[in-house]
């Protein structure tokens, strides 16, 4: 069983930098403000699954974020698109051209997992790996979208702290 209360404490050195053994202290004061994305690509309901396609082939994402008046009303997926092909037995199949018409409001999810700028990377990096999640919006208070933080963010972070400066 661990002790804690005799395991080393992390040392400060001047300017407020972690020194020795404990560089991994500085990624636990790692915010996502610091680290995200802020140029994000961002789609409309009514934009059609084509044009979906198209961003997804221009692009290399997983997701777009939904924007409408500067706030984000949900986010639509790869696997939201594909959702459109989906097909039962007791389903007609429509027509290639006729579900590449549809619009991303049809296909969207709107409850979004979503995180702040100021949430720790930590926690972000705790939901990737429950929820399975490659990226996360980043929300300000009145849900304006304020960038995506990925796990290519985070892993640039957990490289920058741990790195001896």
């Amino acid at each position: 069983m661990r002790n804690f209360a005799t395991e080393s404490k992390p040392n400060r050195q001047k300017g407020g930098q972690w020194s020795g053994p404990c560089v991994m202290y500085r990624f636990l004061e790692c915010t996502v403000g610091q680290y995200m994305t802020r140029a994000v690509t961002t789609v409309t309901r009514q934009l059609s699954l084509r044009d979906l396609e198209a961003l997804f082939e221009k692009h290399d994402f997983n997701s777009f974020p939904v924007v409408e008046e500067g706030k984000m009303v949900g986010i639509v997926t790869k696997f939201d698109f594909l959702k459109a092909f989906a097909f039962t037995t007791g389903q007609m199949v429509p027509h290639y051209d006729e579900l590449m018409n549809r619009q991303v409001a049809e296909m969207m999810t709107e409850a979004v997992a979503h995180v702040e700028p100021t949430t720790p990377l930590t926690r972000v990096l705790e939901m990737m790996v429950n929820l399975k999640t490659r990226s996360f919006p980043v929300i300000g208070p009145g849900r304006e979208l304020l960038g995506m933080i990925s796990r290519e963010d985070v892993m640039r972070a957990l490289r920058e702290a741990t790195s001896e400066s």
